[in-house]
């Protein structure tokens, strides 16, 4: 497996017309923007490195640039206080810089992709399969084979056909 942050990083400048993403957990407190997350539970106002991260800069220069980043999340209500987090923060964030949000939500009918990993997919051609604890500490990433993207594909089809855009998920159940 490889576990270099940098090499997925390099992906986020090199690919050349999408970046897409399925989250599949509930927690990923673990795994970065922890100090925005204890804000966030503490009921206090965003810190200001948060809202300027480096990943809000790399969504924007790829947005600007004509690529599209998109992900779909899948969840089921009620959503745990890092889901909260994640939702009304980061997404509402990067939302600005371009990247598009779908959110899946399984709390009333059954998960269509339960096997599927946390991913990225670039330029439908490069799988970056995630890694994760069971506390949501990301601990890397695996670039799999030609063999398997077509399995990936199906993946991301499945949860974009059954998705909806999260601006209207939003508004239904957001806080």
């Amino acid at each position: 497996m490889t576990t270099s942050s940098r090499t997925l990083g390099d992906w986020f400048s090199e690919f050349n017309r999408e970046a897409f993403r399925l989250e599949t957990l509930d927690d990923y407190s673990q795994s970065g923007g922890i100090e925005a997350y204890h804000a966030f539970l503490a009921g206090e106002e965003q810190p200001d490195e948060y809202k300027s991260a480096g990943w809000v800069r790399t969504v924007s220069n790829a947005t600007q640039s004509g690529k599209r980043m998109y992900r779909v999340h899948i969840v089921s209500r009620p959503l745990t206080d890092y889901l909260r987090f994640e939702l009304a923060w980061g997404y509402q964030r990067n939302m600005a810089a371009g990247e598009e949000f779908f959110i899946l939500d399984t709390t009333d009918r059954e998960n269509p992709i339960p096997e599927a990993p946390d991913f990225w997919l670039f330029d439908d051609e490069t799988v970056a399969a995630m890694s994760y604890d069971g506390n949501g500490k990301y601990l890397g990433v695996e670039f799999l084979g030609p063999g398997q993207l077509a399995e990936f594909l199906a993946y991301r089809n499945t949860a974009l056909a059954r998705a909806e855009p999260f601006a209207d998920w939003w508004a239904k159940y957001g806080e």
